[in-house]
């Protein structure tokens, strides 16, 4: 039935006000579930989750999502208790995936993140965490990337409100929260999402192929409609402002910034690969929309932009005709590490060419290195870890079993500490790291899938793991979290000195000043140095 049609508000906005009933109750009730009914140009009548629905749960009995009216009362309303911590100087992410940062097989809660993974997070050293899969998606096995609501917190791992408290306790410990934002693209599913809203194929997205991602399977935004552009900005201030979120990193952008979505190109750095008939002249402004609306609400806010392509200006002011965002994605620098590990042998590895790309980064533009990120622990690539070990990780890791490591196992932890060393002491002005790769992880990610009969056993984070003490896996993590205290102790990352002394690939040896240290780095796989001389920009005595 159509009893209670909606009016239009404007700009894509429809709304109907229904009075509470005679004994004073809402009209539609706390968690009462919702859909809408739309009549398409044809005259067809098609039901929708609404597309502004703050929380979606999935029908069992049909395994589609429906909305929820989410309207708690005051006794049930999450308070936030804590203020925003000041904005580092110093940023270290922890990447983070919720629902599967359990060590039991099945989908973590907000509530259990909170309890279980903060206090490790804060206790290692990293004052941000960035949370994936946050916006409500019907694909779990989608690492959250094909978001259907995009209001609505990913209710697998439980209520906004539980959301809130995740957010509030990480703001008591001094941990800025990022949200892993995906307005690059939105889910293809009609049935659960906002494609074909309305019947058509252009109601938020563009229509026809362009509209269309070929290599994601998604809709691709119409960034000129007023109507598309409310609802992304919208979306933006109510994380904000709802969940208190501190920042964004932004997906995929690669896709927003070119109208070949970068598919099928390579870019060396040449202004007419960026600016050029190629660039996607509305996606950029929509970028800078989205940065200056971010920073004009919440000063403090932090913003990451996912580019592969290296274009310029991302990171500087929409005041100057750049993006607005506060840093970039040192995409280069995993792919190197990968590169090397996969084709050569740590003996035939350029210093040079390690240095470089380390090092190349855009004039005035702030990067996020890592060296590994949750792309390498999908199943079907490897972790840093297990390309240094493989499969000793299984046989080799015991204390008890195997008092004195193999040379495999010796030679994978001290590379593994030296690259991320590496990495955090010249690889940019900000780090990240996917959880559980600060010890190695042994387990690659794979979601539930008919494939491998919807198991769970290996969408988790074997946390008692690294807790072992009789596994090797404990020395991985008090490297992290030893590095990460010097870190915050000399507070490099937000030093503007850094100067490359040595990068000698006969020596083997990477010697770098970076704030007030000194790094000295030998690669060597079997000769070790005594007076090595090298210069430096100090005039004084040295301490190690």
């Amino acid at each position: 039935t159509n009893e209670t049609p909606l009016a239009s508000e404007g700009f894509g906005r429809w709304a109907v006000t229904l009075p509470d009933k005679a004994d004073g109750t809402p009209a539609i009730p706390h968690r009462c579930q919702v859909k809408v009914r739309i009549e398409t140009q044809d005259g067809q009548w098609i039901e929708r989750v609404p597309a502004w629905t703050r929380v979606a749960w999935q029908d069992h009995s049909t395994n589609l999502f429906n909305g929820v009216h989410w309207d708690p009362p005051a006794t049930e309303r999450y308070a936030f208790r804590h203020q925003r911590p000041a904005k580092p100087t110093n940023l270290k992410i922890y990447e983070a995936h919720v629902g599967m940062a359990s060590c039991e097989p099945r989908v973590a809660t907000y509530s259990e993140f909170a309890r279980d993974v903060l206090p490790r997070v804060k206790r290692m050293g990293y004052n941000a965490v960035q949370l994936m899969a946050v916006a409500e998606h019907a694909h779990y096995g989608c690492f959250g990337y094909h978001v259907t609501s995009f209001f609505a917190p990913a209710s697998r791992q439980g209520t906004p409100e539980e959301l809130k408290l995740l957010v509030d306790t990480a703001h008591g410990m001094g941990i800025v929260v990022l949200m892993d934002l995906v307005h690059a693209h939105a889910s293809s599913n009609a049935l659960d999402g906002i494609a074909q809203m309305d019947g058509t194929d252009h109601c938020y997205s563009h229509g026809g192929p362009k509209g269309h991602h070929s290599e994601w399977d998604s809709t691709i935004f119409n960034y000129l409609n007023w109507e598309v552009l409310r609802f992304l900005l919208s979306n933006v201030k109510w994380w904000i402002e709802e969940f208190q979120f501190d920042g964004f990193r932004f997906d995929g952008i690669t896709s927003m910034l070119y109208h070949s979505h970068g598919i099928g190109k390579g870019y060396t750095g040449g202004y007419h690969e960026y600016f050029g008939p190629d660039a996607d002249i509305e996606s950029h402004i929509y970028l800078m929309l989205a940065n200056d609306l971010i920073h004009s609400i919440l000063p403090s806010a932090v913003t990451v932009g996912e580019d592969v392509s290296g274009m310029p200006t991302l990171c500087r002011p929409v005041a100057e005709g750049g993006f607005g965002f506060d840093y970039r994605l040192a995409m280069a620098i995993p792919d190197m590490f990968i590169k090397l590990l996969k084709e050569s042998g740590d003996e035939g590895w350029d210093m040079g060419h390690i240095v470089h790309t380390l090092t190349n980064r855009r004039y005035m533009e702030k990067v996020v290195a890592y060296a590994e990120s949750h792309d390498q622990a999908i199943v079907g690539d490897k972790t840093l870890a297990f390309w240094l070990m493989d499969a000793e990780m299984y046989t080799g890791m015991s204390i008890f079993t195997s008092p004195c490591p193999s040379m495999c196992v010796d030679r994978g932890l001290a590379l593994h500490k030296m690259i991320r060393l590496l990495v955090l002491g010249l690889g940019g002005e900000g780090y990240l790291n996917f959880m559980g790769n600060e010890f190695g992880h042994p387990e690659w990610i794979d979601f539930p899938t008919p494939a491998n009969g919807w198991s769970h056993h290996h969408c988790r984070r074997r946390w008692d793991l690294a807790e072992d003490e009789l596994l090797r896996y404990k020395f991985f993590q008090s490297f992290d979290e030893l590095m990460n205290a010097c870190e915050n102790r000399f507070n490099w990352l937000g030093s503007e000195h850094q100067y490359v002394t040595v990068k000698n690939s006969g020596d083997k040896v990477i010697v770098f000043e970076r704030g007030d240290l000194l790094f000295a780095f030998n690669f060597h796989p079997c000769t070790s140095y005594s007076d090595y001389q090298v210069g430096m920009s100090w005039n004084e005595p040295m301490r190690c």
